[in-house]
């Protein structure tokens, strides 16, 4: 059963912006009808865009960790590893493409926080960088998630030995080396 959950939820990209579009959402509302939890309205712009800034950072040396990793992936050349490229290679390609993008997306939607937030935010820009740190964090979980289940194949193939042909046993060699000049 869990293993089917993974797949699905491997094979269906789209369902990380599902959840971060209703986790923020949901906070949304939570706010809009209590009128507390707004976490980030309670620092002042100056801190909140320090904030933002701080997150592309981070995402954005994340993103270069990621295209590490999937450098790492495509260097590996084992057995097994040969045959899950072979056999899943759209959905590989497609998964690690939409990883490598989702951080340029959640890059530019904290850059975009960055410039349009003000000290009154009218327009509650603080929600983008709510929904981009969200939409990171299970892009993040995704990328973890696949670069363990490919180190798992290549762990799996470097963890046999490699067939290397034993030499046959001469047992005249030392006869033979000695009667040589």
């Amino acid at each position: 059963m869990r293993d089917s959950i993974a797949d699905w939820w491997a094979e269906n990209l789209w369902i990380d912006y599902l959840v971060a579009a209703s986790v923020v959402g949901t906070h949304v509302l939570v706010i809009r009808k209590t009128g507390s939890g707004d976490w980030l309205s309670w620092v002042d712009s100056s801190q909140r865009t320090d904030l933002y800034a701080a997150a592309a950072g981070v995402v954005s040396a994340i993103g270069g960790l990621s295209a590490i990793a999937i450098s790492i992936y495509t260097a590996a050349n084992g057995e097994r590893l040969r045959a899950v490229r072979r056999h899943h290679q759209i959905g590989l390609r497609r998964s690690w493409r939409s990883l490598l993008q989702s951080t340029a997306l959640v890059c530019s939607l904290l850059l975009a926080a960055l410039a349009l937030d003000r000290a009154k935010d009218p327009i509650s820009v603080r929600f983008v960088f709510e929904l981009a740190m969200v939409f990171a964090g299970l892009r993040f979980a995704r990328l973890i998630w696949l670069f363990d289940r490919m180190m798992h194949v290549s762990d799996a193939d470097s963890a046999e030995p490699d067939p290397v042909a034993t030499p046959a046993r001469d047992p005249d060699w030392l006869r033979r080396r000695q009667s040589t000049p």
